[in-house]
């Protein structure tokens, strides 16, 4: 499934002459400053749970990492959609990985949080090696159309 986007003419340029863009404004820097502090508290909260510790950090960090690690793998793969689109629907995955890892877990007698994180965290890195080996099967292709 594939959604046209339809662009209003927010690209051209503003009446008062100027011709500023969003990209170039104080704030650009501030997505991957904050990607990469949403990456320090996941993997935080990963090694929290699995070394077991007492911290009262453990469990949202370990919940963040739950949310986050499946969200970001799935996000990833569905970037034609619009951005509100693209973060229900990886929110709505992420929680589905982490029922569908639970129910399994539990259906075979072998429930564990560090299990359980480690299985996330396996289905996570599946999905990105996976869109990884897409994008770049779909670029030597069109290499070899060229």
């Amino acid at each position: 499934m594939q959604t046209l986007g339809i662009k209003t003419s927010s690209s051209s340029p503003s009446p008062q002459g100027g011709d500023e863009r969003p990209e170039q404004g104080p704030g650009r820097d501030l997505l991957p400053l904050l990607a990469g502090a949403a990456l320090a508290v996941a993997g935080a909260g990963a090694a929290l749970a699995s070394a077991g510790t007492d911290s009262p950090l453990r469990a949202p960090l370990a919940l963040f990492f739950l949310l986050a690690a499946p969200g970001a793998s799935v996000a990833v793969a569905l970037r034609g959609l619009e951005p509100f689109g693209r973060t229900v629907a990886s929110l709505a995955a992420a929680v589905a990985v982490n029922l569908l890892v639970a129910q399994g877990m539990l259906a075979v007698h072998r429930w564990s949080l560090r299990g359980g994180i480690v299985a996330v965290a396996a289905l996570s890195c599946l999905v990105l090696l996976l869109v990884l080996l897409r994008r770049l099967r779909g670029r030597t292709a069109s290499r070899r159309a060229s």
